[in-house]
């Protein structure tokens, strides 16, 4: 899909300027936006529910612009052409469809209470961790360290896969760690419309088709490697569930 994998002007790389800069921070820019117009509407304060939104996705995009060597090893990155796709998303897609809900909460002003934003804020900081520590678990090991000693299987081209730690639960911890933020995410804005949830919903479909479509990678690119693997790390996201 795409075009050239990694254009760049100079040490420019133009792909990870476009993840970064229009998708992400515009994404946070707009939700500001939302808040700020929500704020006008309430006299200057804006509801717990924008906070909370305001401050997960905030804290997202601030964390991977901190680690962001860590999203030189993502997908996007490492096997998407920059075309179409990739610039459509990163300049249109991310920011405005990712900012549902706060778009939503700017004219529809729900208030949480303490007892809904402590669940919330409970299930954010799981799937943040879950996140975090998986993607560091996997950065550490490609870049041969393995501070954690975790157990890992040799293949015939010589590569190593994990089999323990969080990707010994399942072959994409990282994709679970994702999706569960991406629910407390959409929680604060409760359960009037779907449209709030688009972001869940889509983002499942599309973490469901890259591991479909990574195992069908690894499958021809491992052989009975990754057949065994699969034998060892049964479960693609969701351990036990799938």
């Amino acid at each position: 899909m795409g075009r050239e994998l990694n254009p760049s002007i100079g040490s420019f790389d133009i792909k990870e300027w476009a993840e970064l800069v229009p998708g992400l921070i515009g994404w946070t820019m707009l939700n500001i936006s939302m808040a700020c117009e929500q704020a006008v509407r309430r006299g200057g304060r804006i509801t717990d529910s924008m906070l909370l939104v305001l401050l997960f996705q905030g804290w997202y995009v601030f964390d991977a612009l901190w680690n962001e060597t860590a999203v030189l090893s993502t997908m996007d990155i490492t096997s998407d052409g920059l075309g179409f796709m990739l610039t459509i998303g990163n300049f249109c897609w991310v920011p405005f469809t990712f900012s549902l809900q706060s778009r939503y909460l700017a004219f529809n002003h729900v208030e949480l209470g303490p007892v809904k934003t402590l669940a919330i804020c409970s299930l954010q900081a799981l799937g943040y961790w879950i996140f975090r520590s998986s993607n560091g678990e996997k950065n550490d090991f490609r870049n041969g360290q393995n501070p954690k000693n975790l157990t890992f299987m040799e293949t015939k081209r010589g590569t190593k896969l994990l089999t323990s730690g969080w990707w010994g639960l399942s072959r994409h911890p990282n994709y679970m760690g994702d999706l569960i933020m991406a629910l407390a995410w959409c929680l604060p804005t409760g359960f009037n419309t779907p449209i709030p949830y688009f972001y869940l919903f889509y983002f499942t479909t599309l973490l469901v088709h890259r591991q479909m479509r990574d195992d069908a990678h690894c499958a021809k690119k491992y052989g009975d490697d990754w057949t065994e693997y699969m034998k060892r790390v049964p479960y693609r996201i969701f351990p036990y569930i799938y």
